[in-house]
């Protein structure tokens, strides 16, 4: 079973249906996993580690180049070493990097600034009242100018 954002023929990563970044425009880092595990973690590079190179990419256009940069910068990384096997790792490793780049690539909807609605206004002045009420109270008569 091959996560989504995998390509299976040719390693590379499917972003989106208009952006598939091949498997050359990937490196690679293999380290030990750490954690518990014995020896097979001590020894086995395991934990899979991608970068992809926002700046010097064939694929992305200038748009989806600005948006990445703005949003993630010039280099994109995703790891993982959850799993025993170094294949797995890859695996979950690219299926981050799409989800990464999909997220950075949707577009960002404006926000329409809005006024309070007069309910929130009124709970907002009931609120002030309310403290102002138990602040008046934690006086002594000493205190007070009314007595």
């Amino acid at each position: 079973m091959v996560p989504d954002g995998v390509t299976e023929a040719t390693g590379g990563v499917r972003v989106n249906r208009n952006l598939v970044i091949p498997a050359d425009e990937l490196q690679w880092r293999f380290t030990t996993s750490g954690g518990p595990g014995g020896q097979h973690a001590n020894r086995s590079s395991t934990r899979a580690e991608v970068l992809f190179d926002v700046e010097r990419s064939r694929v992305l256009g200038p748009r989806q180049r600005a948006r990445i940069l703005h949003q993630l910068g010039p280099t994109v990384r995703a790891a993982s070493g959850d799993e025993r096997s170094q294949f797995r790792n890859r695996q979950e490793a690219l299926g981050r990097l799409a989800a990464q780049l999909a997220t950075a690539l949707q577009p960002r909807r404006q926000r329409r600034p809005t006024a309070p609605s007069a309910a929130a206004r009124a709970r907002r002045l009931e609120d002030k009242a309310r403290q102002a009420a138990r602040k008046r109270d934690r006086s002594g008569p000493a205190d007070r100018d009314d007595l």
